[in-house]
């Protein structure tokens, strides 16, 4: 499989693949190395995202949207207590919305979840809506919330 190398967008041969800007489709079998924890899994998951839009297809990083986290979490812990995800959408003034449900911890959620999303590739919304949202151009910043216990974290994409 083809992966991007961690944080340039080069490949092996030095050349800069997001020179022409974004591809038309992600790097197939694209898993770059999960970064180091800086200690807070809000900033993490935005860092992974952004690492994901980065490294498997050269688009621009998405902010990270600070007022909207301890909604995201609430939402999350919501989500949680009904079983239900996506239960409290649209809670936050998001537009789009990914939910990893059950996870051990905020680290598996970053490491496994998000890949497992973006590894949907394009598609159809209805079998590959997490990483539509994940690549979308037309958001501008996303909030990631978590719930503790068996973690549950929603990501709430807004232009």
């Amino acid at each position: 499989s083809t992966k991007a190398s961690s944080g340039s967008g080069s490949t092996s041969s030095g050349s800069n693949m997001c020179d022409s800007g974004p591809l038309s489709e992600p790097i197939q079998g694209c898993a770059p190395a999960v970064l180091p924890s800086s200690g807070d899994p809000h900033q993490d998951c935005v860092d992974r995202i952004n690492q994901f839009r980065w490294e498997c297809q050269c688009l621009p990083p998405l902010a990270r949207w600070t007022e909207a986290e301890s909604c995201s979490d609430d939402q999350s812990a919501d989500d949680q207590a009904s079983g239900v995800a996506h239960g409290n959408f649209p809670a936050c003034g998001e537009n789009a919305q990914n939910t990893c449900p059950d996870w051990g911890s905020e680290g598996d959620i970053i490491d496994g979840c998000l890949q497992m999303m973006w590894d949907e590739g394009p598609g159809p919304f209805a079998q590959h809506g997490h990483y539509l949202n994940m690549s979308s151009t037309q958001f501008g910043k996303v909030a990631c919330g978590f719930a503790s216990g068996a973690v549950w974290s929603n990501q709430n994409f807004a232009p």
